[in-house]
């Protein structure tokens, strides 16, 4: 009887999901009907391969972490930064953390989970990378957590990459965990912001978790996949994984089980982010400048016109100059647009 049941089900999700294909052909705004159908497929169904790498099961897990000792490293007139460290998938992630000097309100302080873009892992610095953008939020008055995503510094694990896995998106969640878990933090203020690979893991990050109030992304990559095959990367900093690595096996048994990345695939469509949007609440802001020679401001320009079909609250702010880290002139308007859009929406 429970076979006869589930087969049941299944055949009626399925129905379903053609159903749903069908008006999106006719109606490209369907998005939100689509997603619906393929998440309660997903959610009773069988197990399919991979299934680590699509929002429904990435909906489903737990995300649960506290923060490490804090080891104080600098300080200034203005705040005070930490190393500490919190766990992820069992593994210690490290990060630098900051805390403002000023009065602390009753409920905790606003904060920010930053997660740096692609580096070479070998070539991560804590202290290092992006302390300029950290030094601007923290002047600003948040607690600022740059996570070490695991297999950068001295983050335990190897690195997975930003678009065909889910390692990263696990790892900023539990360190979201862990900052509502931290007395001085208010649980209910606390943000995400992304630069380039992290665009992709941001935003899949607020798909999954649907209430982070706010998310900033900087130069961000890879919304639809369909765009990763039309505008490419272009970064010469990039070093592919080993041919031996864990990373490097998973990615070519994924392709070879599913394929590349196809929009009409099944599976696929349950990786995609913007497929998922019916109950995400997030306000997110995207950064590009139009001079970005890495990562085409075309993608942040593509993802606005998704969001406006949706019930998200968004704004683009483009730059005539600045490059991929959006530097020089462009620095200090982006930055100021990114603290006072937390600063709203936190």
């Amino acid at each position: 009887m429970l076979l006869k049941k589930l087969a049941v089900i299944v055949i009626a999700g399925v129905v379903v999901f053609m159903l749903a294909s069908r008006n999106n052909e006719k109606n490209p705004s369907n998005t939100v009907i689509l997603s619906q159908a393929v998440s309660e497929n997903v959610a009773i169904s069988a197990s399919i391969p991979f299934e680590e790498l699509t929002i429904p099961y990435l909906r489903n897990r737990e995300y649960s972490s506290t923060l490490g000792t804090l080891a104080k490293v600098s300080e200034n007139s203005m705040y005070t930064s930490y190393l500490t460290f919190y766990t992820s998938d069992g593994l210690r992630v490290n990060g630098l953390l900051t805390q403002p000097k000023d009065e602390k309100p009753e409920n905790g302080r606003p904060a920010i989970v930053f997660v740096h873009g692609y580096i070479p892992p070998a070539q991560y610095q804590t202290l290092v990378n992006y302390s300029a953008y950290v030094d601007y939020l923290a002047k600003n008055g948040f607690v600022v957590f740059k996570i070490d995503l695991r297999g950068h510094g001295k983050s335990e694990g190897e690195p997975g990459g930003g678009y065909y896995s889910s390692n990263y998106v696990i790892d900023v969640l539990n360190a979201y965990s862990a900052l509502q878990n931290a007395e001085f933090v208010n649980g209910e203020k606390i943000g995400l912001w992304g630069h380039s690979m992290a665009g992709n893991v941001v935003f899949r990050s607020v798909v999954v978790k649907q209430n982070i109030p706010a998310a900033v992304i900087w130069a961000g990559a890879v919304y639809t996949y369909e765009d990763f095959r039309e505008y490419g990367i272009n970064d010469n900093s990039y070093q592919p994984p080993r041919e031996d690595s864990t990373g490097r096996r998973k990615r070519n048994e994924l392709f070879e089980t599913h394929g590349q990345f196809d929009a009409d695939s099944g599976f696929w469509k349950q990786v995609v982010p913007v497929n998922y949007l019916a109950e995400v609440t997030t306000a997110i802001q995207l950064d590009h400048a139009v001079n970005d020679e890495v990562v085409s401001v075309e993608y942040s320009r593509n993802l606005v016109k998704i969001l406006d079909q949706a019930s998200i609250t968004h704004e683009l702010k483009e730059y005539s100059s600045g490059g991929h880290n959006i530097t020089g002139s462009s620095f200090n308007p982006a930055m100021q647009n990114t603290a006072e859009f937390f600063k709203k929406n936190l």
